[in-house]
């Protein structure tokens, strides 16, 4: 199985594809659109600044890429938030192919960003295979994404947002599934089998 990472100008790419080594894969780490089209399956990781990510993927047209894609798509972190329509972080238009907002945690009493582990309900999609209700998984974040039809997994910091979307062929999760132990591990695992 070919199986890539999009590289692009965000961090944890390299934790990503670590994760991948322990579990048997060799990923590709590109920013190649024919790479990227002909892989079996593509993950779009990030941390880092929303309309930086947005820049530079459209400055490579990596933004009509992923947009096209056809095969399953995974995107952690802030691949999850470029994946949809608009981020208030900067006022950034993402690539529009969730049909969420990202939001930015208004609370003053919450810490934000939202760093440590969380716990995650309401799990739906074949991701979540073998995977029990109520764990906890790694986040570090100050924007969520709005909860909504295609929400497979909910998680609770002053308000319920998405920690996990599936719409068509495209993932994503806003925790960090290599930093989420054995729970993330299996994740990865899944989506490799979907």
């Amino acid at each position: 199985m070919k199986v890539a990472i999009v590289k692009y100008n965000a961090g944890n790419v390299e934790s990503v594809k670590n994760a991948l080594n322990r579990l048997g894969v060799k990923p590709i780490l590109t920013g190649d659109a024919e790479t990227l089209q002909t892989a079996d399956r593509v993950i779009f990781p990030g941390v880092g600044e929303a309309s930086t990510a947005m820049n530079y993927l459209r400055e490579r047209n990596l933004d009509k890429t992923i947009a096209a894609l056809e095969q399953p798509v995974l995107g952690i972190c802030l691949g999850m938030q470029l994946l949809c329509e608009f981020s208030e972080e900067n006022a950034t238009h993402c690539l529009g192919i969730l049909p969420y907002k990202v939001r930015r945690f208004a609370d003053k009493k919450l810490k934000v960003p939202q760093i440590g582990w969380n716990n995650i309900f309401g799990l739906q999609s074949a991701l979540f295979e073998g995977i029990a209700e109520n764990s906890f998984v790694y986040f570090v974040h100050s924007f969520y994404v709005e909860d909504g039809t295609e929400t497979i997994a909910v998680c609770d910091y002053g308000l319920n947002f998405s920690a996990a979307v599936n719409y068509k062929n495209f993932y994503a999760v806003q925790f960090h599934t290599e930093k989420s132990g054995a729970v993330g591990e299996r994740i990865l695992e899944n989506f490799l089998k979907i």
